[in-house]
């Protein structure tokens, strides 16, 4: 050890440097131990974790579960014939060994499961001597003509034409209701959480690979949330792929930026051991890799890469003057150590913020990053160091740091001139049109989804074409919401209720995106025009109670056990933003009109009613997160440089990335939702990293007595380098992603590859323009 840095140095310094045989064994130990839990994490997620728990809707719903049936979680699937239609007998016999191998599939509600061989799916009709009904599909079916022309009047009497019937009679709907957890079949009392992509992968291999191939002349087409996600996690399993391919760019571009192999190996070593870090501790902390937080490693790699680069760029140049290895090392950790620390301080309680969104997954999101940049610190911020310390690096790399330290760089005087008195002026108006621009267009930002079908999956996916299948060929779409009628015990059919339920049902009627609605007092009225011979005047509801006990006997799955609660169906067009607002704000406006302590009217269940809650919440919280983001990293900043212009100098840079995020957001169709609002904590997270790193070295050649201008030169040929560098890299690696067969992952790739590149631009265009008026003021 030289002497220059034995005696020099915080006890920080002289503890690591004094221990470098021990700060590497502890981290291989820790990373063997951390690196055998990783290797067990695996994707998984909750139908649970996906939506906003602690809304009124979802606590609603989450209430009534039990009384809403098939409501909830379900998937949907459609066997389609590709010959005739569905009164064909090998078609039947098809449809009833799939509604069988369903009923036996782990997971499945078997009470709710409903299709034409369901016991529950019945005919009503009129006659002479009153009402007359059956099952759809008879006990004594048998395949022959009679019994399929029996079956075509059966189901032409059923009313579930358009809904569990295609509208063209050549398909028809298994719905099939599933259970978030169910009891284990080989250890009683015990019970198992649903599996989604296994139970994705069992629909696929069961029912649409087996059920296909035994009968070439049907196909079947699958809707719903467990297989979406199965879809989604199937899809995300490519992410290693992209991993590599990220991994291998930054290889290519590292070397080329270090010339050195040493080096280059030692800042992916160091930044995949945080990556394995981060893994291993989420599955410590009992977490799984659900599709967003599968993203996670892909920041803590870029990040760590960040951090990387700047060591590596700080050790060559302490190089030109130091006597070993060690003293560059050391060198380097006392000058960086602390705008390290500061930034990732900075990402961390950035990704912190998302804990305010009440949604599991994100919060897994923020859990797992703060997780990721907290392991930073150990691994690039002081083993990287502590490794270059022994393995040096090149002198080739050395000689062309001491060439670079030495000569004039034009490219670098030409950039510096952004901080001359004569630009700095044009660049604070570029900007200032810029955000105004930015703020003008992303006016256009809507909250959620502006796509139909599944938005997190590509337009031409499996399982889009499925949905697309069934909005074609089906009255009844798959976007429901739910509203809960809820009574006091046996008042659910009342005449008072079922008026209030017939008023709302009128209203929803006349709101755009609504196709139709269904509740008790739809079957009510049809049941009272059939005891009166069918007439169309008596299609209305009847005072007399009797009349009404009557009638509503016959709406199964419309009402509760004690007649507390009667849902109201509301059929949409689309599940996009806009339509959900309209028709929550009418069930508003209504129920504020007609709630009284005996009927009240609650939202919200269904797939749309929970896609509304979600709505609500990412829009009540984009604001609050993006403010909290934005006051820690400043706080941060503030501590560290003790001035409330310079904190101001890095944090304008990302707030003006920010708002022209939100107006390419706009430009490109992309709704703020669960998928893209992290990307703001995050590309704000990743962003400041610049900026401290250029300011913090800025800082010390004015501090020299350097004139603006030729300090932000100095600074660029230092550390502005390593920032070009880094967010080219992180740029081109994160643009993989936009190759993903997942949409909302590529639209993640977009949105970060134009905030990394954007704040690298702001940090070294737009922050020393703000510098010159805050900051020297001369």
């Amino acid at each position: 050890m030289s002497a220059a840095a034995g005696v020099n140095g915080s006890w920080l310094e002289r503890l690591i440097f004094s221990r470098r045989p021990w700060v590497i064994a502890l981290c291989a130990l820790i990373s063997v131990l951390l690196f055998w839990q990783a290797a067990q994490i695996r994707p998984g997620t909750g139908f649970e974790k996906m939506i906003p728990q602690q809304h009124p809707f979802i606590q609603n719903m989450l209430a009534h579960r039990s009384d809403l049936g098939e409501l909830g979680n379900s998937v949907r699937i459609s066997v389609a014939a590709e010959q005739g239609d569905i009164f064909d007998p090998a078609y039947l016999e098809t449809l009833r060994q799939l509604n069988d191998e369903l009923f036996y599939l782990p997971g499945v509600d078997r009470t709710g499961l409903k299709s034409l061989w369901s016991p529950s799916v019945r005919w009503n009709e009129v006659t002479e001597e009153g009402f007359a009904g059956g099952q759809v599909i008879p006990q004594d079916y048998d395949g022959s003509p009679a019994s399929l022309d029996q079956l075509r009047t059966n189901v032409l009497r059923s009313g579930q034409v358009g809904r569990l019937v295609a509208n063209d009679f050549r398909s028809s709907i298994v719905e099939v209701p599933l259970l978030e957890s169910y009891p284990d079949p080989q250890q009683p009392g015990r019970l198992l959480s649903l599996d989604y992509q296994a139970f994705s992968h069992q629909l696929e291999t069961r029912i649409r690979a087996h059920f296909e191939t035994q009968n070439p002349r049907i196909k079947v087409h699958i809707v719903g949330f467990a297989k979406k996600v199965g879809d989604l996690i199937d899809g995300l399993s490519v992410v290693a792929m992209f991993f590599a391919i990220a991994l291998f760019i930054t290889l290519l571009l590292l070397y080329g930026f270090t010339r050195c192999l040493r080096s280059t190996l030692a800042v992916l070593a160091t930044t995949l051991v945080a990556v394995g870090w981060q893994l291993g501790l989420m599955h410590l902390a009992g977490f799984a890799l659900d599709p967003y937080s599968m993203l996670v490693p892909f920041l803590i790699f870029a990040i760590g890469i960040s951090h990387g680069v700047q060591k590596i760029n700080g050790i060559a140049l302490h190089f030109s003057d130091a006597a070993d290895p060690l003293t560059a090392a050391r060198r380097t950790f006392r000058q960086l150590f602390v705008p390290g620390m500061v930034a990732i301080l900075a990402d961390a309680v950035g990704f912190i913020t998302l804990l305010v969104i009440d949604i599991g997954v994100i919060r897994e999101l923020a859990i797992g990053a703060a997780i990721g940049v907290a392991v930073i610190v150990f691994t690039n911020l002081i083993l990287l160091p502590v490794a270059i310390s022994y393995t040096g690096i090149s002198r080739r790399a050395v000689q062309r740091s001491r060439l670079d330290v030495g000569r004039e760089q034009p490219f670098w005087r030409w950039l510096a001139r952004c901080a001359s008195p004569r630009v700095a002026p044009w660049s604070l108006c570029v900007a200032l049109l810029l955000l105004i621009g930015g703020l003008w267009y992303g006016q256009r930002l809507q909250v959620g989804d502006l796509d139909p079908g599944a938005p997190e999956l590509r337009a031409d996916s499996r399982y889009n074409r499925d949905n697309q299948f069934i909005l074609d060929h089906y009255a009844t779409r798959s976007d429901v919401l739910v509203v809960m009628v809820k009574t006091a015990p046996e008042h659910c059919a009342s005449y008072a209720t079922l008026t209030a339920i017939d008023d709302l049902m009128w209203t929803l009627g006349q709101v755009p995106g609504v196709q139709s609605t269904l509740s008790l007092a739809t079957v009510a009225k049809q049941a009272i025009k059939g005891m009166n011979e069918g007439s169309l005047k008596w299609q209305t509801l009847s005072r007399n109670p009797q009349v009404l006990n009557s009638a509503v006997a016959r709406a199964d799955g419309l009402y509760n056990g004690d007649c507390s609660l009667a849902p109201v169906l509301v059929f949409l067009d689309d599940h996009k933003a806009q339509t959900l607002a309209q028709v929550v704000d009418s069930v508003d406006i209504f129920a504020s009109q007609h709630d009284h302590p005996d009927l009240k009217f609650l939202l919200a269940a269904g797939n749309a009613g929970i896609e509304a809650a979600t709505n609500e919440v990412i829009g009540s919280s984009e604001n609050l997160v993006l403010g909290l983001v934005y006051l820690c990293v400043a706080l941060m900043c503030l501590a560290m440089f003790r001035s409330l212009a310079a904190t101001l100098c890095i944090v304008v840079p990302l707030v003006l990335t920010s708002i022209l995020g939100n107006a390419l957001m706009a430009f490109m169709g992309i709704g703020i939702k669960v998928a893209t609002l992290p990307v703001v904590a995050l590309g704000v997270g990743i962003g400041v990293d610049y900026g401290i790193y250029i300011y913090s070295r800025l800082k010390h050649f004015l501090e020299a007595g350097l004139p603006l201008q030729e300090a932000y030169y100095q600074t660029l040929k230092s550390t502005g380098r390593a920032v070009l560098f880094t967010g080219l890299c992180l740029a081109t690696g994160v643009a993989t992603w936009m190759f993903s067969a997942i949409k909302f992952q590529a639209d993640m790739g977009l949105m970060l590859v134009f905030m990394l590149l954007w704040n690298m631009v702001g940090a070294l265009w737009l922050l020393p323009a703000l510098v010159r008026y805050w900051v020297v003021r001369r």
